[in-house]
């Protein structure tokens, strides 16, 4: 998945455009791999509250300020250590690819983008010189990999550029959302919540004391650990808006056992772990206290609501920010910290969505009027709406969303009758509830208005951002991936085919496509780019045209349309098998780039039209099948592109598509989906239908 957020990367080459993934894709595979782990982890600590029983680590100091560079960070995986980080030093550093093979993998991406003979031709002129032109290049980045002997060559570029510096709100471009199934034993929102918080509460002591198995992936004996740098970020972490570039700040999870909780644009704080053991508070007491902040809120609608204010322009937030705390002073100073403090933060909504649709646009931005819930900059929030309709929304900049997969599924599997017979925590629990700003906003108020200008703006931004936008969620019931793979293709590399056809039909032409693929398995890796756009697939798409030919009849169509789809399909599946290996091509072009001196020309090919083309990211996919979760999305990546996130379950499959308002693009996209999918099944069926019978 993508996010507009790496536009900013274009202010030194159009290159920069590779966007900074939030996913790994082909995760159907991966992300059941990583939910089995996962699970058998969780079901031993389910069975017994003393799994929470040890102690968290007493950090030297109570806050860490993270300004993008992983390094910076490792002494807490050292500290911490446990089953979690047991494989850091001990993981390979992220390699880089040779360019005769970079270039060998990137022409067939790109030449089916080509507008003109003229326009080929330029790009293969422009290929050919550009591993002459590019090995200075080249030798300066395999230098770099050789010197940053205990991190990958990439990640500091990537969480600095691709999005610490990225000025853009955070809202929608930056933030992605899971939508859980609903849990029919919670008959209300707060018992919703409660569980909630109760199951994060366990997954939050397995990462804070390293006892967390690390993430794996592959079956024995071919099981490979993957990174868990990303961790760090996910307790009691929040991003902290700074002018040019924003900060991370981590606090010791050991000196923390609150929660923050907001509810009509209040924010409380309560307890929910024990501080001296990390269990998890009883079920009672945490519902308790949260009827207590619904009780308290409700008398306090005309309170200033600070949370719009994360939804600016970073450098407005980061100015708004820097005048609250001279206004306000120590008091709001301190009221920020223990926001940034908490756990995570517990969005408690007063709407209540019924469709795909209202819950997408809930959990991406606030729906209609939950803006003022949010606080966009912390990491991990947990979102509960009025008819218990609940989800996850998570900020992306230090950690990629496959981290929080894991704490997603103890999260929907702990449901609420479950939380019962855990019996977790004591009858001598106590959830105190304490408004996070009622000191700072006295304060605010005896120094003058600062607030209201500011709280205006950031309403009048937020929108106008959300008015712009158009979402539309595609649940399509005809098949999923037993049909695709008893046909015999890949799930993954079939809807993406699909995905081409139907924005070809939208556009008339295909579009530069990038599917996010998970490179964990290498030390601080992140994602790598798969290119959907294949000579194959550009052959597939032309084959199936503007709009269905209607010729499934005709043996010969039928078999043309078949071969070409299997060998589009295989040409992916190879495309996301090198990608998961670190040998795609849009890191290493970026990579390249970043090391050109100041006055340095870049080589010819960056400059190509077709080049930058096929870097322009006009359909953003990514793909996450849970079986808990009922879809997922984020926003679009360019002002002309469409976001594309999607599942692919047994028997069904989920869009969740974005898009300008202004293109009126995401219905449209939505019928050309199920077209191209129920297309592609008579096709098969078809084919199918007219093989000979065995009579034996």
């Amino acid at each position: 998945m993508l996010t507009r957020m790496t536009l900013q990367l274009s202010n030194r080459s159009l290159l920069r455009q590779s966007p900074a993934n939030r996913f790994g894709s082909n995760v159907k595979s991966s992300s059941s791999t990583l939910a089995t782990n996962h699970s058998k982890t969780n079901n031993k600590t389910n069975n017994t509250t003393t799994a929470a029983a040890t102690r968290l680590p007493r950090w030297p100091t109570p806050v860490v300020t993270c300004h993008g560079d992983y390094t910076q960070e490792t002494w807490l995986e050292e500290l911490i250590g446990g089953p979690l980080y047991e494989h850091q030093s001990s993981l390979p550093r992220l390699p880089v690819p040779a360019l005769d093979q970079t270039l060998r993998r990137f022409l067939p991406t790109a030449l089916p983008l080509a507008k003109s003979e003229a326009e080929r031709q330029s790009l293969l002129s422009a290929v050919e010189k550009f591993s002459s032109q590019a090995q200075v290049l080249q030798e300066r980045l395999e230098q770099r990999q050789q010197q940053l002997r205990h991190t990958s060559w990439l990640q500091q570029w990537w969480n600095t550029w691709g999005y610490l510096q990225v000025r853009e709100s955070i809202m929608i471009n930056v933030s992605y959302f899971f939508h859980f199934k609903n849990d029919p034993s919670a008959a209300t929102n707060l018992q919703r919540a409660a569980a909630l918080l109760q199951a994060a509460a366990v997954f939050r002591h397995q990462v804070c004391s390293g006892q967390k198995p690390a993430d794996i992936v592959g079956r024995p004996p071919q099981q490979t650990p993957l990174c868990s740098v990303a961790f760090k970020y996910m307790f009691h972490a929040t991003r902290v808006p700074q002018r040019e570039q924003d900060v991370y700040e981590l606090h010791d999870p050991s000196r923390h056992s609150h929660v923050i909780v907001s509810r009509h644009g209040q924010f409380y704080s309560m307890p929910f772990v024990n501080v001296e053991t990390g269990e998890p508070y009883s079920l009672k007491a945490i519902q308790k206290g949260l009827e207590r902040i619904v009780q308290m809120a409700s008398h306090n609608s005309h309170v200033p609501q600070l949370g719009w204010m994360t939804s600016m322009n970073r450098d407005d937030w980061a100015d708004a920010r820097e005048q609250l705390i001279d206004a306000g002073g120590q008091a709001m100073l301190d009221a920020l910290n223990h926001l940034q403090s908490g756990a995570l933060l517990l969005c408690l909504d007063d709407e209540s969505p019924v469709s795909r649709n209202e819950t997408a646009k809930l959990l991406l931005w606030g729906g209609n009027s939950s803006g003022k819930n949010r606080w966009f900059d912390k990491s991990v929030q947990i979102i509960v709406s009025e008819n218990a309709t609940a989800g996850f929304m998570g900020e992306h900049s230090m950690m990629d969303g496959m981290p929080c997969v894991g704490l997603a599924d103890i999260m929907t599997r702990m449901t609420y009758d479950k939380c019962l017979e855990a019996d977790y925590g004591s009858s001598d629990d106590e959830c105190v509830v304490t408004p996070v700003f009622e000191e700072a906003l006295r304060a605010l108020a005896a120094n003058g208005n600062v607030i209201g200008s500011w709280q205006d703006k950031a309403k009048e931004d937020y929108f106008e951002l959300v008015n712009k936008h158009s979402l539309n969620v595609q649940s399509f019931q005809g098949y999923g991936s037993d049909f695709i793979k008893q046909a015999g293709f890949s799930p993954d590399a079939y809807v993406q085919m699909a995905m081409q056809v139907a924005t070809f039909r939208l556009w008339g032409e295909q579009a530069g496509t990038y599917e996010a693929t998970q490179v964990r398995p290498f030390l601080h890796g992140r994602t790598e780019t798969t290119r959907s756009v294949s000579t194959q697939s550009a052959a597939f798409v032309q084959c199936m045209g503007n709009s269905p030919k209607m010729d499934e009849h005709d043996a010969a169509a039928r078999k043309e349309k078949l071969d070409l789809l299997r060998a589009a399909v295989d040409a992916h599946v190879k495309y996301i098998g090198l990608a998961a290996k670190a040998q795609g091509v849009d890191r290493h072009f970026l990579g390249l780039s970043m090391l050109a001196n100041k006055g340095e020309a870049l080589p010819d090919l960056y400059a190509d039209p077709t080049f930058v083309r096929s870097k322009r990211w006009r359909v953003s996919t990514s793909h996450l099948t849970h079986p808990n979760f009922d879809g997922w999305g984020y926003g679009e990546v360019v002002p002309d592109g469409v976001g594309l996130a999607y599942s692919i379950h047994k028997r069904h499959c989920v869009f969740n598509i974005t898009a300008l308002r202004e293109h009126e693009w995401t219905d449209k996209l939505s019928n050309l989906l199920e077209e191209a999918l129920l297309e592609m099944r008579t096709l098969v069926e078809m084919e199918h239908a007219s093989q000979p019978v065995s009579r034996l």
